[in-house]
């Protein structure tokens, strides 16, 4: 529940991060971690900054829209930190309904104040009643235009992408979709350590520790966790009980079917789950062969191996674009987890949204290199998984379609899931509208002996 009366300083908290991702991207949730330990604010006011920073950026586009409407200066020439001011403050007025309207206003115009001058405050305060009188009316103005335009100002999402999500989604299901990426509150995903403990233990810790913990739906050892603060604090997490990883990022290992004594290769591992999954479907009996390009992110691959009690995963620096001769046909399943746009994450991480079509223009042939890649390390009759995080087709089936096109001896292979039942072509996109995980695409391949 929203704390009533929001102290200045949480709003002036998420102001400072969004200000911070305006001039350099800076990703909300780092801004925020630092602005609260240099303010030591606590818990409730912590997660109310979030609420209105993350908001913010979730619904950035309508209140630009809602600015442009109702103010006299258009948004290219009003001051950064005025237009940084207004849309936090509308964002209280239209999603956060416990704040009184006056305080939204107040505070703004207050803000303004402080960071730019009295006129600049006087503008914000004609602007912010003006919206507060038509949201309390019921008058606000509907968003215009076809379908994409539409869809693209009411939700936020670049229009490009809401054309491109067109190509894999009927109408009715894009806009859930983009509903269900602005929606608040989305639980934090922990997946029980079965080596060391069951999830019935599990569950009654966290719950004896204050945490707002419950059983997955549909995927067991897997529990959802609201409002647990740093997790890293949590006894079940120093214990190696958990680790972090979403319900879709975990069935892609159990498409896999991982077994006590394969030889798994992780080309793409950091930041470690899937290896950890694998290693605990294993239960620690086998090998693991973890690589990654980021050497300090395998350290701390290897450091949450040691938490968690897996003793068969070796951590490897190497680039998944160029093959290790020395392990070539050697492993029973390889893991291809590639960079890709994360645009199935970005209910979690709000600010993805806004790369451009040209920021992601590379990456298919990318994609389809470190595939290619990969393939080699697998041995007649073995598994490769390929998946992303997000729900493009040109990062997902585009990509298969290609491998598959030069190589001949790969094809796809059936397999069920938990939550999803069985998947005979092979492969299968997961949306957080239908499936409640991140949107996330899986491909089962299997080399012929």
């Amino acid at each position: 529940m929203l704390n009533y009366h929001m102290p200045f300083s949480a709003r002036e908290v998420a102001l400072k991060a969004l200000i911070a991702y305006r001039r350099n991207g800076a990703w909300p949730d780092l801004a925020l971690g630092g602005l609260f330990e240099r303010y030591d604010l606590p818990l409730r006011d912590r997660a109310l900054a979030a609420r209105i920073s993350n908001g913010v950026i979730q619904n950035m586009m309508l209140c630009d829209y809602y600015i442009e409407y109702f103010s006299s200066i258009s948004l290219k020439k009003l001051e950064p930190a005025v237009l940084d001011i207004l849309r936090l403050s509308i964002y209280q007025l239209i999603y956060l309904d416990k704040i009184p309207p006056n305080a939204a206003v107040n505070e703004g115009v207050a803000l303004a104040g402080k960071l730019s001058n009295p006129r600049a405050a006087g503008f914000v305060n004609a602007v912010l009643r003006k919206i507060a009188s038509a949201a309390k009316s019921g008058a606000l103005p509907d968003v215009a235009g076809e379908a994409t335009q539409r869809l693209s100002i009411q939700y936020s999402h670049p229009q490009w992408l809401v054309r491109e999500l067109f190509e894999v989604l009927e109408s009715d299901a894009v806009e859930l979709f983009l509903i269900a990426n602005n929606s608040s509150g989305v639980p934090i995903s922990a997946q029980v350590n079965t080596l060391l403990a069951d999830t019935d233990y599990v569950l009654d810790l966290l719950i004896s520790g204050g945490v707002e913990a419950q059983r997955h739906e549909w995927l067991d050892g897997c529990i959802e966790l609201r409002g647990a603060g740093n997790i890293t604090r949590l006894s079940a997490f120093k214990k190696g009980y958990i680790y972090i990883q979403d319900a879709a990022a975990r069935m892609a290992v159990t498409a896999a079917g991982p077994r006590p004594d394969d030889l798994i290769i992780d080309g793409c591992a950091a930041p470690g789950g899937k290896s950890f999954a694998a290693a605990i479907a294993m239960k620690n009996k086998g090998e693991i062969i973890a690589l990654d390009i980021n050497g300090e992110k395998l350290r701390r691959v290897e450091q949450s191996a040691k938490r968690l009690g897996i003793t068969i995963i070796d951590a490897m620096e190497k680039d998944a674009l160029t093959p290790d001769c020395a392990l070539i046909n050697k492993a029973d399943i390889v893991l291809a987890d590639v960079p890709c746009s994360g645009f199935g994450v970005i209910r979690k991480k709000p600010e993805i949204r806004y790369k451009s079509e040209q920021d992601i223009t590379g990456l298919p042939d990318i994609q389809k290199q470190i595939l290619s890649s990969l393939s080699q390390y697998v041995k007649p009759g073995g598994t490769l998984l390929y998946s992303t995080c997000t729900v493009l087709r040109r990062e997902n089936e585009s990509v298969i379609e290609r491998f598959l096109s030069e190589n001949k001896h790969f094809s796809a292979e059936g397999f069920s899931l938990p939550g999803a039942g069985r998947v005979d072509s092979g492969m299968i996109t997961l949306w957080p509208h239908i499936n409640g995980t991140d949107g996330f695409f899986i491909c089962k391949l299997r080399r012929r002996q």
